[in-house]
This record gives C-alpha cells, sequence and structure tokens, in this order.
C-alpha cells in the first residue's frame, strides 16, 4: 500500500498566508479547508472531500501556473489525497503532486520555507521504488536535509527527519532531530506547530 505522509498544516497554511493575507483569499481558505478534511474527516466522506479540494487547486494553479504558492499547495493537497487513497489507485495522484512540488521549488528555491520539500521528501520516502514508482530514500534524505537547512529550528522540518532517520535505523540520530523538534520555534500565528510539538513529545516518550 502506498503511505505517503502529508505536510504538517502551519507549513502549508503558512505558504497560503504569503501569498495573500486577506481572509477571503481563495488560496488562504482551501487550505484551511484542507486542514478540517486532512485531520478531521475519515473514509469516503475525506476521500470525496479531497476529490473536490484537488479540483479547485488544479484551477488555481492553472490560472496561475507560474505561482509558487499555489503550486505547492497543490502537491500537499495532492500528496493528502494519495495518502487517504492508498494503494496502486494512489500512484497518479503522487506523482502529479510530485511534479507540482518540483515547480515550485523551480521557482522558489527556498520551497516555500522549506514546506515544498518537506513534502516533497516524505512522497519519495513513502512511495514505493522503480519500476513501480519514484521512490527514493537517498533523494528523500536530500530534499529533508535540505527542509532542515532552510528552517533549522523548524518544529516540522525536524520531526519529518527524525521519522525518515527512524525508518533508516539510525536511531539515535532520530532521536536527536525529534528533541530539536521538541525544542524549536513555534512560529506567529501557527497553532499547529504547537500540536506537532506534542506529537513530536509524545514521539520520543515512546522511544525512550
Amino acid at each position: 500500500m502506498l503511505m505517503i505522509l502529508a505536510v504538517a498544516s502551519s507549513g502549508v497554511l503558512g505558504a497560503a498566508t504569503a501569498m495573500a493575507q486577506a481572509p477571503d483569499s481563495s488560496l488562504f481558505s482551501l487550505m484551511q479547508r484542507w486542514g478540517n478534511v486532512e485531520y478531521q474527516m475519515q473514509g469516503d466522506a475525506q476521500l470525496r472531500a479531497f476529490e473536490d479540494l484537488a479540483g479547485e487547486v488544479d484551477m488555481l494553479a492553472r490560472s496561475e501556473p507560474e505561482n509558487s504558492h499555489i503550486l505547492t499547495a497543490q502537491g500537499v493537497i495532492l500528496a493528502s489525497f494519495a495518502k487517504a487513497k492508498g494503494g496502486l489507485g494512489a500512484l497518479d495522484l503522487a506523482k502529479q503532486a510530485r511534479t507540482a512540488l518540483e515547480k515550485a521549488i523551480a521557482i522558489d528555491p527556498q520551497g516555500e520555507d522549506g514546506s515544498a520539500y518537506m513534502t516533497l521528501g516524505a512522497l519519495y520516502q513513502h512511495a514505493p521504488g522503480w519500476p513501480i514508482a519514484f521512490g527514493d530514500d537517498d533523494k528523500a534524505r536530500q530534499l529533508l536535509e535540505r527542509a532542515v537547512s532552510i528552517r533549522p529550528a523548524g518544529i516540522d522540518t525536524n520531526f519529518y527527519y527524525a521519522q525518515f532517520l527512524e525508518d533508516q535505523g539510525k536511531d539515535d540520530d532520530a532521536l536527536t532531530y525529534a528533541q530539536r523538534a521538541v525544542d524549536g520555534q513555534s512560529r506567529a500565528g501557527r497553532p499547529s506547530d504547537e500540536a506537532l510539538r506534542k506529537e513530536a513529545r509524545n514521539w520520543l516518550a515512546e522511544r525512550r
């Protein structure tokens, strides 16, 4: 089964906010709804909601094909949709997410303050490898390390990298980065940073 991690909502909502500060911004509203679908819904209802969100963000991306904020949001929504759908049926969604995120990074080398790199790294980490799909642990490592280098005190960047390191059998290093996530900087207006800090703290407690 295809398992794909979604980026923490703090990073994605931050990208939406950077695009437009107005509360009725189409992208900001879209990503608020993404957070609700990702964390509050399940089953068929979640899949239908993700399908609707994917259609909406596709329209935005078509209208502004060089907007890195929209492309990052598109990648995150499609990655979440793929995770929810699971199985081989999710592969096309994962490939579309990869394309959107790679284009976003090409336009903005900082990758939305690391958010695009995190999502893309998770895709490479959890997608099946060749010949089924594009999964690649070395590529995942490069992308997740890039996210950490862009935001070294980030709660999300460090925690995602910690989880990757654990998957690679580097338990001591994983604990180090998880602790950095617990000690990381919570960004103003990002309540989900604190939610992720709590998750990282619980993750550490289970392993010590």
